[in-house]
């Protein structure tokens, strides 16, 4: 495990992006568990953009510009529902209490954690590009050497977006209760929303 590509790793999974903004949502709206949650379902939809690379199916996608436009659209209609789910939730930013709330709480912030990730092909694109740089085709192993290295990219993953997602929740009490500020916050995650589906609609293969 070289330090080039762990440094590589922590610079890439830290920059804000889908994920980030998803996962400091879920954490603002019900606290430092669902953050911790959202970075898990984050990193789980990481894991097929990590099978496909490498398996090979990135190349369809490297490829068929159909494959990839039909992907990509289905992220960008996503992330514009993200931001409309966002936007209007009254409710986004309440403390829940009970169990049967918080169950379905868990299973909402699973879900959309997962698909946020999984309907962005750029990840396969981007292991399909990144990981190869690592590994040395000819050593007898390269397949299980990129599954490695993409289990540490998922655990940088989790780890990085576990202390975003505390870290949110840690100023979460600051926050409740004071409408004109959760108002405008539901305001600048769906925007942010909008602007990652923007961003991702006009990307190239």
């Amino acid at each position: 495990m070289s330090i080039a590509f762990l440094l590589t790793t922590l610079v890439i999974v830290a920059t804000p992006g889908t994920g980030v903004v998803y996962t400091l949502a879920a954490a603002l709206s019900r606290g430092s568990r669902a953050g911790v949650v959202a970075a898990v379902a984050c990193t789980l939809g990481i894991v097929p953009h990590l099978l496909a690379s490498v398996t090979g199916a990135a190349a369809l996608l490297h490829t068929s510009a159909t494959a990839f436009q039909v992907l990509k659209y289905a992220g960008v209609a996503y992330l514009l529902y993200m931001a409309w789910a966002t936007a209007r939730d009254k409710k986004a930013l309440v403390v829940e209490e009970g169990g049967a709330a918080q169950e379905v709480s868990t299973r909402r912030v699973i879900v959309r954690g997962v698909l946020v990730n999984i309907l962005n092909p750029k990840l396969t694109i981007f292991f399909f590009a990144f990981l190869p740089q690592f590994v040395n085709p000819g050593e007898p192993h390269a397949v299980l050497r990129m599954a490695a290295l993409g289990g540490v990219f998922m655990l940088a993953t989790f780890a990085v977006f576990a202390a975003y997602g505390v870290l949110a929740a840690s100023v979460r009490r600051h926050i409740v209760g004071r409408p004109r500020v959760t108002t405008w916050l539901r305001r600048g995650f769906a925007g942010s929303f909008v602007a990652l589906g923007a961003k991702l609609a006009l990307t190239a293969r």
